[in-house]
C-alpha cells in the first residue's frame, strides 16, 4: 500500500486524540450499517493500529486485521492480546502487489485506506473478489478536496465517480452518503467524510 514507509515509522505515535476521534465517528457510521453480523466473518483492510476494528470484534464472528505495515500490526497484536480477543487475527499483506488473498469474508471495512492506494480501481476489484457472495464492502473516506494538495494521498474522491467504479467492478446495491463533516480532518483542512456499502 502506498506510504508504507512512513506507516512504519510512525506506528508507535500513530494513536493520536485526532486520529482516535476521526476512527471513532468512522466505526459509528460502519455499525450502522451491521445487521445480524455476529455468525459473520470480516476483514478490517489497511487496519492501521486497529482503531476501527478493535471497536468492532463484538459485531462479527471473526475478524481479520490486514495492513502492510509489520509495526502496525505489532500494534494490534498487542491490542488483541491485551484484550483477549479469541475471535482476531492479523495478517501483513500488501493486495496492490500480491494476486490475491486466500481468505474470504463476509463483511470488509476500510477507513481512510483508499487515499493511500495509487491503483484504487485493481485493489476494489480484488476486494470484491474476497468477499462472499451477498457480502458487503463498507468503505468510509473524505469526501473530494480541492484544498488538499499532496504528492502522498488522494485529495478526497467524488461519490458518484466512485460509486460508477464501484458498480463496472460488480458490486450492487451501491449506497453512499456523507456523514461527518469536521474542520482540520484532512490534511489541516476543513472536510467531510463519506460512507459507501456496496454489495457482492
Amino acid at each position: 500500500m502506498g506510504n508504507n514507509d512512513i506507516f512504519e515509522m510512525i506506528a508507535n505515535i500513530y494513536d493520536t486524540p485526532e486520529r482516535v476521534h476521526i476512527a471513532k465517528v468512522s466505526t459509528d457510521a460502519i455499525k450502522n450499517l451491521l445487521v445480524n453480523t455476529r455468525d459473520k466473518d470480516a476483514i478490517d483492510f489497511g487496519c492501521g493500529t486497529g482503531l476501527v476494528g478493535m471497536d468492532l470484534l463484538d459485531k462479527f464472528r471473526s475478524i481479520l486485521f490486514l495492513d502492510t505495515s509489520q509495526n502496525m500490526l505489532h500494534i494490534v497484536n498487542k491490542k488483541i492480546s491485551d484484550a483477549n480477543a479469541q475471535n482476531a487475527s492479523s495478517l501483513c499483506l500488501d493486495l496492490e502487489t500480491s494476486i490475491n488473498l486466500d481468505n474470504s469474508a463476509d463483511y470488509i471495512f476500510m477507513a481512510q485506506v483508499l487515499l493511500h492506494i495509487r491503483d484504487y480501481t485493481s485493489v476494489l476489484s480484488k476486494l470484491y473478489n474476497i468477499l462472499n457472495h451477498e457480502g458487503h464492502l463498507l468503505l468510509v473516506d473524505f469526501n473530494k478536496n480541492e484544498n488538499v494538495v499532496s504528492d502522498l494521498v488522494h485529495n478526497g474522491f467524488d461519490q458518484e465517480q466512485l460509486k460508477a467504479i464501484m458498480l463496472e467492478i460488480g458490486f450492487k446495491d451501491v449506497q453512499t452518503e456523507t456523514f461527518y463533516t469536521g474542520s482540520k480532518l484532512f490534511m489541516g483542512q476543513d472536510a467531510s467524510m463519506f460512507i459507501i456499502d456496496a454489495k457482492k
